[in-house]
């Protein structure tokens, strides 16, 4: 095996990269400057001894706690519980939240072993017992394993009766087109419905 057919099996193991994408780039890497080269594998190398997850939200940060949890401007009666610290960054980005984060480090799937003793719900509830949420948004992804995720956080709610618990709606993307939306989103975007 050529070192070419190494470094492209090395980056097929990332999530997203096929076998021809990985090639693509391998070979990209070897057309670019040796100094990008150099600070791109440094900066890889040295990934995990600079972030790490917050001790408070499970984010990934260079702080402890993370910029969310340290910000008092913050609405600290929002808590949105995500399956995975990219997700806080996609939240973020819209601009349209401004409340606090937990992340569960994945989502409920037996058929994987995951149950929820694998997941961060001890630390949640924690938290919850001890904040002053009024409003727990579950963000979880719109997938059989999300679903399964946010009725174990509704069942783990009931004994907090004050807070108003939610899940971000889901259906028709913005701009979709009717005729090419699959059965599944059509039943989520009826039974997800609102008043107009």
């Amino acid at each position: 095996m050529t070192a070419l057919d190494n470094l492209a099996k090395t980056l097929s193991r990332l999530p997203g990269v096929g076998p021809k994408s990985a090639r693509r780039i391998a070979f990209s890497l070897i057309k670019t400057q040796p100094e990008f080269n150099r600070l791109l594998a440094e900066n890889i190398a040295t990934i995990q001894e600079k972030i790490r997850p917050c001790s408070i939200c499970g984010s990934f940060s260079e702080g402890d706690p993370c910029p969310v949890c340290s910000d008092s401007t913050r609405d600290r009666s929002q808590l949105c519980i995500v399956e995975q610290a990219q997700d806080v960054i996609t939240i973020q980005s819209s601009g349209a939240y401004g409340g606090l984060f937990h992340v569960l480090g994945g989502a409920i799937n037996p058929l994987d072993g995951v149950g929820p003793e694998n997941l961060s719900f001890d630390k949640l509830m924690k938290r919850i017992d001890e904040g002053a949420f009024r409003e727990v948004i579950i963000a979880t992804n719109p997938t059989e394993e999300g679903d399964t995720t946010a009725l174990y956080i509704r069942h783990l709610l009931k004994s907090h009766p004050e807070i108003s618990l939610t899940r971000l709606a889901s259906g028709l993307p913005i701009g979709g087109d009717l005729e090419y939306a699959d059965e599944t989103t059509l039943k989520r975007s009826l039974h997800g419905r609102v008043s107009f």
